[in-house]
């Protein structure tokens, strides 16, 4: 029985939108604090009835929803320790959710393919690996948009926005900064690191998609956070996607996590909606 806990305001049957930072695939086999937080997050939500996870690790020409019924687990990494490579997560795949979001997309306007044998990326496997470890709710992957800021991808999470009143929980995963080539330059979190943080974590409780639109702008040190925008996207597509039914006024979000490890890499996970 799924009893009160980090969620504990939310209703039977409200499902928010989430952002969980993933970190190298060794996550699933370290001791971090972000490890139990997703652990305990996966038992304080309502069940859903599937998964859709946007990951930073599936970028298309045009949005495209996996429909495959049985997603192998992939392993989109070189150089880590075997038993990383046997790994697997075998979830169900959720077409009918994936084809559910590629209408809502098309119904606002917006492309959206389906690929019929996409599998599940470590961005996607890794945290629910930890959230659901017994693989037991069906899972489907919604890619980022190529070329494509993050206002379109505020925008592509909004009309994800009406698939939790139906029970399926919007996981989108990337890092909350994330630059490879800093990462493992020491233990300590660097100042620009823990700035571009700060600045996330108040533009997030405040709901201030404008400026999670504009991080390139807003943000202090955005291009040393974030070299490429990949795995800062899914924040505005989990910030997109929480929206109320209306899509009217701004969207707060709720800080599940904050906190650094392996150096530069921020872990924070966030929700959004019916928190």
């Amino acid at each position: 029985m799924r009893g009160p806990g980090i969620l504990a305001a939310m209703s039977a049957s409200a499902l928010p939108s989430l952002f969980v930072s993933h970190g190298p695939p060794s996550m699933v086999l370290d001791d971090l604090p972000v490890a139990a937080v997703l652990a305990k997050l996966g038992q304080d939500l309502p069940r859903p009835n599937a998964v859709l996870c946007v990951s930073a690790h599936w970028i298309a020409p045009t949005p495209c929803a996996s429909v495959s019924e049985a997603p192998e687990t992939i392993h989109d990494f070189f150089g880590f320790p075997e038993p990383l490579y046997e790994l697997r997560y075998p979830a169900p795949g959720a077409p009918e959710a994936a084809r559910r979001a590629a209408e809502s997309i098309q119904a606002a306007g917006m492309e959206c393919a389906l690929d019929p044998v996409r599998g599940l990326d470590h961005g996607a496997w890794e945290p629910l690996m930890l959230m659901y470890p017994e693989a037991d709710i069906p899972v489907a992957q919604l890619s980022l948009h190529a070329g494509a800021d993050a206002a379109a991808h505020l925008a592509l999470g909004r009309a994800l926005a009406p698939l939790r009143a139906e029970g399926i929980l919007v996981v989108c995963s990337g890092t909350a900064t994330h630059n490879l080539a800093e990462w493992r330059a020491g233990t300590a979190t660097p100042d620009w690191a823990q700035a571009f943080e700060d600045w996330l974590v108040e533009a997030v409780e405040a709901g201030d998609s404008a400026a999670i639109a504009d991080y390139l702008r807003r943000a202090p040190q955005a291009e040393r956070a974030h070299p490429s925008d990949d795995h800062y996207l899914p924040i505005a597509v989990a910030m997109g996607a929480g929206a109320e039914p209306d899509g009217q006024g701004p969207t707060p979000g709720r800080v599940l996590h904050r906190g650094f490890s392996y150096g530069s890499l921020s872990m924070a996970v966030l929700a959004f909606g019916a928190v």
